[in-house]
Parts: structure tokens; C-alpha cells; sequence
């Protein structure tokens, strides 16, 4: 499991005290901290959405590199039939 998703887990887990306080007690600075807990989650989710992408290409094109000549082309049919496949 990726560095990034444990801290996140755990990010989440510290400000459930501040989310009861605030919506449930009115604790105006719990909220404060609800907030800035949510943008350092949306900051990780970011990175963890741009590390996802980098490792799917980085698979998608080892694939095409070792013999995936059909997939490389789209999987179309080079036969002189109008490029329909069969």
C-alpha cells in the first residue's frame, strides 16, 4: 500500500474528533481544522491520482514495448478489406 494513502487513512482518522466537535458542539475552531485537514487530503488525493496515472502508462507501455504490436495499433485489421475486421 502506497505512503501516501496510509497518510491519508490516517489524516482522516485525526480530525474525526473535530468534525463531531464542530458540527455537533458549534466548535467554531474544530471547523477551521476540518478545513485544513480537507485541503491537505485534497493535496494527497492529487498526488496519489497523478502516481496512479504515471504507474498505468509506465504498464501501458512496457506492454506495447514487448510484443503488443496489435494493441499498439489499435487492434485494426490491416487486411485490404476496407479496414473492417473479420
Amino acid at each position: 500500500m502506497s505512503a501516501k494513502f496510509k497518510k491519508v487513512k490516517e489524516i482522516v482518522a485525526s480530525i474525526e474528533a473535530d468534525v463531531e466537535k464542530f458540527y455537533d458542539k458549534d466548535n467554531q475552531a474544530a471547523g477551521t481544522r476540518v478545513r485544513k485537514a480537507m485541503q491537505d487530503l485534497k493535496v494527497l488525493a492529487q498526488d496519489i491520482r497523478k502516481e496512479v496515472q504515471e504507474i498505468k502508462n509506465k504498464k501501458a507501455a512496457s506492454k506495447a514495448k514487448s510484443g503488443g504490436a496489435k494493441k499498439a495499433s489499435g487492434g485494426k485489421s490491416t487486411a485490404k478489406s476496407g479496414g473492417k475486421k473479420k
